[in-house]
């Protein structure tokens, strides 16, 4: 496959996802109280929140459907457990050790969910994977994932 000389002159920014939510409002107060981002910017109905070079927008009711999934790399997955542990959030998983990534789960109040992963710990074995429905999913010697629950 070909490429063109005009979309390799182009680069790339980063990404900016953007979760529909039930309220701006209720979102906002989660995201800063429970996860620690910040906000940039709002209007009634739209918003950004950050946290690092992470930033995220929030949409009331609109663009998209809830129940999204997100992966952000963080610096320590395990330190921001128990810093979200501390504060309430809602972790749907905590961190476990995968081939990718040493990563957990967090839920907000519309159901999105935020992968945050660091670096794998290479001394550890691989867990369980948990699935957008809540099964658990376990990794076997040829790298296969198996449902287990």
């Amino acid at each position: 496959m070909q490429t063109s000389d005009a979309a390799v002159a182009v680069g790339f920014e980063g990404v900016t996802p953007i979760l529909r939510v039930g309220s701006v409002t209720a979102s906002i107060d989660y995201y800063v109280a429970k996860l620690g981002f910040k906000v940039d910017w709002q209007t009634p109905i739209f918003a950004s929140v950050s946290r690092g070079k992470c930033c995220i927008f929030l949409s009331e009711g609109d663009q998209g459907h809830p129940g999204a999934w997100v992966w952000i790399g963080v610096e320590d997955a395990e330190a921001l457990h128990k810093e979200y542990q501390a504060k309430g959030a809602r972790i749907r998983h905590p961190p476990t050790n995968y081939d990718w990534a040493y990563e957990m789960q967090v839920e907000d109040l519309d159901g999105n969910i935020l992968r945050l992963g660091s670096d794998q710990k290479r001394d550890q074995p691989v867990g369980e994977w948990l699935d957008m429905d809540g099964a658990r999913w376990a990794s076997s010697a040829d790298g296969r994932w198996t449902k287990v629950g």
